[in-house]
């Protein structure tokens, strides 16, 4: 592994003269801590800092590890599997003690991607019904604060919450979604680590190695490098245009910039408001003064390639887990092509990282939206028929034309969860809406085969909608679709001979195609070799 510089001079100095006051508190990662939640029968490694040479005992429901603190000052002890239970003490010694209370053994699940993961259940559309049901002791969150940095760190900053109608306003609300499905059907501890960021792409969330490795993302890498040989100069630079652009803001504020932003933020509503009532279209705000620009930070921004990695992922490993949960790929959608490579990159190097095997990954297809182009839907399709262990949740149902966030959001966790409840955990039960597999002509007919048939094909609501077809001029015309059996027959009285077919291939597709266990399909066109 390549050694990268992490901190200026200056700032060396200051970090080794506060740690030689506390060099010799132990100190361990912060997942380890009061109401953790740790994996089940699974080795536990518990790690942290202690003065170098430091003799470190973890304790946990009478067995213990012993670790000695390396140079750098850096030990972990490894646990034996712990079966289900608790709620226990962790107790962790040093020259000093630490001590964890209320901790569970049970499922340990990493909850991350963009804004839609972010998105918390205070906000959620079913919030004021499910939070006051929400006080579960046996499930429990721990939300990684927003941390980028051009190298991987070892600190992560976050607490264990326990679920409670107050407390779960904050959680991640996929995350609770799926938690609660899985405590539920399981009867196990559940515990999900949220480590998400809002308007993030994939390569933010994946290593330079894992980057470096694969030809087509070599301009990521690129980037990584660059951002790491600039850090010097930028990290000398930082703290003055810090402090010049924290005056110039406070000076904007003053003149009437939080007015401006409020007015900014609440002007669409109060315009489609306006336009549904048929009245005039309400300006625009604007203000004459600019805002100031925020100082680029020396890690870079939060979209930077392996910056999220290196700040919110990196810092989570080795802590035992179960698997992952993923809401991403509106920040990628531009170029769905290249997402068909980056993202089954970034699952197999968390995989690598974890040392875990193909734990489970389980993803949420992006919603119908006037911005999301078909075919990041097609990329993700494609990763979860080419990447193992893996599935995707279909969420055509509950998509909204103007809003990338939909606030329906139990439809996605919970369908999540049914990928896990029969992928990881064994029950019998159809976890995916119906999937193309594929069609063949009959003279004007083009016969669509599926999987996931879910007990068998339902049209909901009306006749089904959404499909097209074409012929071999590959002009693409609306069909008829009919269910026949256990197959869908599309035609067209333009189309002769069809040649392909496509089902919701739209930026915001309406589609009703579902199976009997009522989960919805996914859009897909035949023709995949089909540019972009």
């Amino acid at each position: 592994m390549k050694s990268y510089p992490t901190l200026l001079p200056s700032v060396l100095v200051l970090a080794l003269s506060l740690a030689s006051r506390a060099a010799a508190d132990v100190r361990p990662n912060a997942l380890f801590s009061d109401n953790a939640v740790l994996q089940q029968n699974a080795a536990l490694p518990v790690w942290g800092t202690a003065d170098a040479g430091e003799a470190v005992t973890v304790e946990l429901d009478g067995q213990t590890a012993k670790a000695t603190a390396d140079k750098d000052g850096k030990w972990k002890a490894v646990l034996k599997p712990q079966k289900a239970g608790g709620p226990f003490t962790l107790t962790i010694k040093g020259n000093n003690t630490v001590v964890a209370k209320n901790v569970l053994v049970g499922e340990v699940w990493i909850c991350s991607g963009q804004s839609n993961m972010n998105f918390g259940l205070g906000s959620d559309a079913n919030a004021a019904v499910e939070r006051p049901k929400a006080a579960n002791p046996q499930l429990r969150m721990f939300t990684v604060v927003r941390a980028s940095y051009a190298f991987p760190s070892a600190e992560v900053t976050g607490k264990w919450v326990v679920s409670a109608p107050g407390s779960s306003a904050s959680f991640s609300a996929v995350g609770y979604y799926f938690g609660r499905d899985i405590q539920n059907a399981t009867g196990f501890p559940v515990g999900m680590i949220h480590t998400s960021v809002s308007g993030t792409p994939a390569q933010a969330w994946t290593s330079l190695a894992a980057l470096e490795k694969v030809p087509a993302l070599a301009d990521y890498a690129k980037s990584a490098h660059a951002l790491i040989a600039a850090y010097p100069e930028r990290a000398e630079k930082y703290p003055a245009e810090k402090t010049s652009f924290d005056q110039a803001l406070a000076e904007w504020n003053a003149a009437g910039g939080k007015e401006y932003e409020a007015a900014l933020k609440a002007w669409p509503e109060k315009n489609k408001a306006a336009r549904a009532a048929g009245l005039p279209a309400i300006p625009k705000p604007e203000f004459a003064r600019a805002k100031p620009a925020v100082p680029v930070s020396p890690h870079g921004t939060g979209g930077a390639p392996t910056v999220l990695f290196n700040g919110m992922i990196a810092p989570l490993v080795p802590y035992a887990i179960k698997g992952a949960i993923w809401y991403q790929g509106e920040a990628n959608s531009g170029k769905a092509a290249e997402y068909r490579t980056l993202f089954p990159t970034m699952i197999a190097d968390w995989r690598a990282h974890w040392g875990q095997g193909d734990f489970p990954f389980f993803f949420v297809q992006i919603a119908p939206h006037n911005g999301m182009r078909p075919e990041i839907r097609e990329a993700q399709l494609l990763t979860a028929q080419s990447t193992p262990n893996t599935a995707m949740a279909v969420i055509t149902d509950v998509g909204d034309a103007e809003n990338i966030h939909p606030r329906q959001k139990e439809p996605a966790g919970a369908r999540l969860a049914l990928a896990a409840r029969a992928l990881t955990y064994g029950e019998k039960i159809e976890y995916s809406g119906p999937l193309y597999a594929s069609f063949k002509a009959e003279g004007n007919r083009a016969i669509v085969s599926f999987t996931h048939l879910g007990g068998g094909l339902v049209a909901k609501d009306g006749p089904l909608k959404g499909f097209t077809v074409a012929g071999a001029d590959k002009k693409f015309v609306e069909a008829k679709a009919e269910i026949v059996g256990d197959t869908i027959v599309v035609t067209s009285d333009q189309v002769a001979t069809p040649t392909a077919v496509r089902y919701g291939w739209a930026r915001f597709p309406v589609v009703n195609l579902i199976n009997k266990a009522g989960i919805p399909a996914s859009p897909f066109r035949s023709d995949t070799e089909s540019a972009e």
